[in-house]
């Protein structure tokens, strides 16, 4: 597995990270404990070193479940968990904060659940507008100064926020939801975050499943599979217009003898080495598949045939619900 620079933090991550959300919640049922290790070993055995979490991940669930993963393989993993959603007990989402004192104790937190004494990448999971953003990266500075964070991300902000944030204190990674179907930040945040050396994550690379070709109806659906109900793009009719695009990059992948998810991840991948992908799985074979990725090579004539097969304008549905996306790109 090649490694790649994470912006301009020191660190170096594997070129095809993880996205730990699905073993806790949203994509059907939790894994064990147990189960979850499986799966992390399997990554980190098959070359993954970049590991991605967040505190609001099945209400701490998720970073729990890292922590025996952690206690084994710590000094050889990339580690990223994530503040600013704030959930009760009940899972509920109370709303978001980022105000500079309980950045503080929502880090605490998190080394707590993860079992850890540094995390290595600390992201803004979401910006909350009513602070301003030199004052909360002005708390997470202070983090790095206290040797709890080695470096700082954020997620889902616009170009402006980023530029004066990194003002305030070097920001390695942006990360935000890149597939072929959601390729709204080629427009700033890609350029942006080129401009000032700092990665992209590149979340739901697969679309959320679409892109692996899993999904044909809500039958398929798993029972607490969040996507029926708070994902556009697989409700109201969207799931059927969609699939017609899938289809169209299901006959290229046959012909270049992939799986659909391996070449939607390569596409991703032939952005740059500074666009890194985070998929997940909850299954070894699928983690399998997605790896494979790496080993597929597209040509710029594979490329221009995927984008003609998926223009974005023909992509049905928004990728997240209104309500819900109204604390993206601030």
């Amino acid at each position: 597995m090649r490694k790649v620079p994470l912006g301009r933090s020191g660190l170096n991550v594997s070129r095809l990270g993880f996205g730990c959300m699905g073993l806790a919640e949203f994509y059907g049922s939790a894994l064990s404990p147990a189960e979850a290790e499986k799966i992390l070993d399997g990554a980190f055995e098959r070359g993954v070193n970049f590991f991605d979490t967040a505190d609001m991940y099945g209400s701490g669930r998720n970073e729990e479940q890292l922590s025996g993963f952690l206690k084994r393989r710590r000094k050889d993993v990339v580690l990223a968990t994530k503040f600013a959603i704030q959930r009760g007990p009940d899972g509920a989402v109370l709303g978001l904060s980022n105000d500079p004192a309980y950045i503080k104790q929502a880090c605490d937190a998190s080394l707590k659940r993860l079992g850890v004494d540094i995390i290595d990448l600390y992201y803004m999971h979401r910006r909350d507008a009513s602070v301003p953003i030199e004052d909360s990266v002005g708390a997470m500075a202070d983090l790095v100064k206290a040797g709890k964070v080695r470096a700082l991300g954020l997620s889902e902000v616009s170009a402006e926020t980023l530029k004066k944030a990194s003002k305030v204190h070097p920001i390695s990674a942006l990360q935000s939801e890149y597939s072929i179907v959601t390729r709204v930040m080629e427009e700033e945040m890609i350029p942006a975050c080129r401009e000032l050396g700092v990665a992209f994550v590149a979340y739901s690379p697969l679309g959320r499943g679409l892109l692996t070709g899993a999904f044909r109806s809500e039958k398929d659906f798993g029972e607490n599979d969040y996507r029926l109900k708070m994902n556009p793009r697989f409700s109201d009719g969207a799931l059927e217009k969609n699939l017609t695009l899938v289809d169209q990059l299901a006959k290229i992948a046959e012909a270049k003898g992939a799986s659909l998810a391996q070449i939607a991840l390569a596409w991703v991948l032939s952005k740059g080495d500074d666009i890194i992908p985070i998929p997940g799985t909850k299954k070894l074979s699928r983690l399998d598949d997605n790896i494979g990725a790496l080993s597929v090579k597209l040509s710029a004539d594979d490329i221009s045939a995927i984008e003609r097969a998926v223009p974005p304008e023909a992509v049905a549905g928004d990728r997240y619900p209104v309500t819900s996306a109204s604390s993206l790109n601030r």
